[in-house]
């Protein structure tokens, strides 16, 4: 057992588990990052990495693999301990710290901070019984590789923020791009929509995928159906699902913690009903709650400014600003 303790253990090394070690960081906190991944930077990295970001302060538009890197970079300045490929399993109260027991050993920690997103996920696929034949080839749920779309036939399928912003992302590197939405309005942001009505990609609403055409792995067309009936077959090279994930906290859900469906309950602290566990990002709900990157990089400083507060009474809540650390 490693019988080091440390401050706060952040589970999670996504967007708002970066920030949150910089902040520990800033509050002279030790600090050990958890995930379960195989690399930092949550979904951003697992699904998007060649994905703009346009709703972070600062940054009127950023690829998501180079924010991640900028965060990685900050989070850097507390000398995380970082663990990757390893998921929380149990937390266990031992007087004044938590014995957290990972698939992969036993850890010592006065605070925890849940930062798992949306917890391990899988993409939500369309449920037809061909489409296993041509996934990991021309059938993707995530794009980490923008140049094999070039001068292809694409489908996307999806209607919310993400399938608005590869069809608007593949519209000048693909031969063309049709988005299929099974429903009449858009879930993204009214910005995007608008964007993507103004531009070249193809547009279908109200149809649902009826089959997908093809051999070898290589998509060549899907059928479209209609609430009529009406079917069209649309030649393609590549078919991008947007569905979004299926999600789960796993083992997390057996702590005691108070649920919301898969979110995890918080107060304005961010602090959970478990004395000394912390929630920040898209874990968390509470009345309220818009689920943002820049929603997140906001609570983690409120968490970690209260975990210190937490294992030292004497510490100040509201710390000096960073100009002030800095200078």
């Amino acid at each position: 057992m490693n019988k080091e303790i440390v401050d706060i253990t952040i589970i999670g090394g996504g967007p708002t588990g970066l920030f949150a070690s910089f902040y520990a960081g800033m509050r002279e906190m030790s600090v050990k990052i958890i995930d379960s991944l195989p690399q930092l930077g949550g979904q951003l990295i697992e699904l998007y990495p060649d994905k703009y970001i346009y709703d972070v302060g600062g940054f009127p538009k950023i690829l998501a693999k180079d924010f991640v890197a900028n965060l990685v970079t900050q989070a850097h300045y507390a000398k995380p301990e970082i663990l990757l490929g390893e998921t929380a399993l149990t937390a266990t109260r031992d007087g004044d710290h938590f014995i957290l027991e990972t698939d992969k050993g036993v850890h010592l920690t006065r605070t925890i901070l849940l930062t798992a997103g949306i917890g391990a996920f899988r993409p939500r696929k369309i449920g037809l019984k061909e489409e296993v034949n041509f996934e990991e080839k021309t059938l993707h749920y995530g794009i980490k590789d923008l140049t094999i779309f070039e001068d292809k036939e694409v489908l996307i399928c999806g209607g919310g923020d993400s399938a608005v912003d590869w069809a608007l992302m593949l519209e000048n590197i693909a031969s063309n791009v049709t988005l299929v939405h099974r429903r009449e309005r858009f879930t993204a942001h009214e910005t995007s929509v608008n964007q993507l009505l103004d531009s070249k990609v193809i547009v279908k609403t109200s149809r649902a995928v009826k089959s997908i055409e093809g051999e070898d792995g290589n998509v060549s067309g899907i059928v479209l159906a209609e609430k009529d009936g009406t079917e069209e077959v649309v030649s393609i090279d590549h078919l991008i699902v947007n569905y979004g994930n299926i999600s789960s906290l796993g083992n997390i859900k057996e702590w005691g913690l108070e649920m919301d469906r898969n979110s995890i309950k918080v107060n304005t602290r961010m602090e959970t009903n478990i004395e000394g566990i912390y929630a920040a990002g898209d874990v968390t709900t509470f009345d309220g709650k818009v689920k943002l990157i820049a929603v997140g990089l906001g609570e983690a400083p409120i968490a970690v400014n209260h975990a210190k507060s937490y294992i030292d009474p004497k510490a100040r809540i509201q710390p000096l600003h960073s100009t002030s650390v800095f200078s």
